[in-house]
């Protein structure tokens, strides 16, 4: 797998659930059925009719601002570290494309703040670090714990619940 087939959503399961990266890579997509995901699916679509979605492959943007500040919306309330994971790969796309990102701007439609993230060299050598560990997991044989869910720490990134 080349470093342009993964996606946001690989970093943000990455770091959400090893398990649902797994069914995700497989084309298993249960979430959809999910009500909280149809609801945050609702917020996006009317929240942002008037930008349009920028396609790089593998990873979909919500916009790009004319300052080079990615824009995502967000369902939640809060940032979560996969949330701020799935932010720096983006930003991460974009600089290996010729364009200089300066961050993420994080929207929260429901509480109607926003989280500014600067993208800096420590955020690039973190992206590139998700992308190894994914293409480990990708490889990985499944069984047991180690494919369960896992914590995350913005130092270390994922660490399988197993180890800890």
């Amino acid at each position: 797998m080349e470093e342009e087939d993964v996606g946001g959503t690989h970093i943000r399961y990455l770091y959400h659930c090893r398990r649902q990266l797994r069914l995700f890579i497989k084309g298993i997509r249960p979430e959809h059925l999910s009500a909280t995901v149809q609801m945050g699916e609702a917020v996006h679509d009317t929240a942002y009719t008037r930008n349009t979605p920028v396609d790089l492959g593998a990873a979909r943007l919500d916009f790009l601002d004319g300052q080079r500040w990615v824009h995502e919306g967000k369902s939640s309330t809060r940032p979560t570290l996969a949330d701020e994971a799935q932010a720096r790969h983006y930003c991460h796309r974009l600089h290996r494309i010729g364009v200089d990102a300066q961050g993420v701007i994080l929207h929260f439609p429901k509480t109607r703040r926003t989280k500014r993230i600067l993208y800096t060299q420590r955020d690039a050598d973190l992206a590139q670090a998700d992308i190894r560990l994914y293409r480990r997991v990708l490889i990985a044989p499944a069984r047991g714990r180690n494919i369960g869910d896992s914590r995350t720490t913005p130092e270390t990134g994922p660490v399988s619940s197993s180890l800890l």
